[in-house]
């Protein structure tokens, strides 16, 4: 006698669950990717202290260069900083951008000019500042480098 064997095929659920799961996650994604970007808004001190940077003045830059014993070169930025503000200020920091012969960004250093550790910058105050580099690269253009004001905290 012959018997015929037929399997009954089981039910699909780790198809089914998997076809879940990926149904899910391109929703997720789709839901991520559409969302409302909100744009960061400056906090109201950061937008004082670029109102504020108009009151700093620099002055007397110049720049020094010395060989130390182990013939490293230190390259000194020296200066004074004014506040003509109203306000006393308990740091400020600049950006110092050195440049190639071809005038390509080769350094970019945030350095204090006023340290917070220091006494309050006060208004009507001029103070002198010495920046030292030490590692500025090789291809440097041996100029000046720009400047700018970066950050300005109230004290």
């Amino acid at each position: 006698m012959l018997t015929s064997t037929t399997q009954k095929r089981p039910f699909p659920v780790t198809a089914i669950v998997t076809a879940v799961i990926a149904f899910c996650a391109a929703g997720a994604g789709v839901f991520y990717l559409n969302r409302p970007v909100e744009k960061p808004s400056e906090s109201p001190t950061a937008q004082e202290a670029k109102a504020y940077v108009r009151n700093l003045r620099l002055a007397d830059v110049e720049m020094k260069a010395t060989d130390s014993f182990v013939s490293q070169r230190l390259v000194e930025i020296i200066g004074k900083i004014t506040n003509n503000g109203d306000r006393p200020l308990k740091e400020v920091a600049v950006t110092c951008i050195f440049y190639d012969p071809n005038g390509q960004l080769i350094l970019r250093e945030k350095v204090a000019v006023i340290k917070s550790r220091d006494n309050s910058f006060q208004p009507g105050e001029t103070r002198e500042f010495r920046l030292p580099f030490d590692a500025i690269p090789p291809g440097w253009n041996q100029a000046l480098p720009q400047i700018v004001i970066a950050q300005i905290i109230f004290g």
